[in-house]
């Protein structure tokens, strides 16, 4: 009787040391998980975008869906060609002379945001200049800044090295890019209906790799 009441207690003891141990790690993952996601709540975020057929604007609108922020569109004092080609060909020009459209758009509280998410289409296999006046005219000094490009098909170009050159002093994390309309071929905004869906997956998978969105 004895032996047999030792071997209950043991068990019971097994049994009790099991279930402290699981109550444990549930409390601690569930620790790290809160503190984790306070810190992302903390984080202020903007999300910049410059987009002329609504390509890269559906983007940003589906990462504010994800992340919150605020939403910021860059748009140029001068009114930007309508025409297809002749805006390639302004473009081209501002790029060749590394002319710096002034912008219409300001944001005089930058220094508030921790976390600033900056998209814009591939142009001339590199970025619009109104968005290099962007990156130039404002302190990215200790801010994380996430780049994501939008294009016709032929990829981001220069387009993410000169995020990462012109934001100074800025942490840059990995981009994201996807293709959207071909204008040239009279494919405006792409984004939308079930692409729009099957973007909204991609981003959900790129975002949780950079670790900007909980898994």
């Amino acid at each position: 009787m004895v032996k047999k009441n030792f071997f209950s207690v043991i068990l019971l003891l097994l049994g009790i040391l099991t279930i402290s141990f699981v109550l444990f790690s549930i409390m601690r993952n569930n620790s790290t998980n809160e503190k984790e996601g306070s810190t992302m709540e903390k984080s202020k975020t903007l999300i910049v975008y410059y987009s002329r057929t609504g390509n890269t604007k559906a983007v940003a609108e589906l990462i504010e869906e994800k992340v919150g922020g605020q939403l910021v569109q860059l748009e140029t004092k001068e009114v930007r060609p309508s025409n297809y080609q002749e805006e390639v060909a302004q473009n081209q020009q501002e790029q060749e002379s590394q002319v710096e459209p002034e912008l219409k758009t300001s944001i005089p509280d930058l220094e508030e945001y921790d976390r600033i998410f900056i998209g814009a289409p591939t142009w001339s296999m590199a970025l619009p200049q109104a968005v290099v006046t962007f990156l130039n005219n404002n302190d990215f000094n200790g801010k994380t800044v996430i780049p994501f490009n939008t294009n016709g098909g032929y990829g981001v170009g220069t387009s993410f090295d000169q995020i990462k050159t012109d934001a100074k002093g800025a942490t840059v994390l990995e981009g994201f890019s996807v293709q959207g309309g071909e204008e040239n071929n009279g494919v405006l905004l792409a984004i939308k209906d079930r692409k729009k869906v099957t973007v909204s997956r991609e981003l959900d998978t790129w975002l949780k790799k950079i670790g900007q969105l909980e898994n």
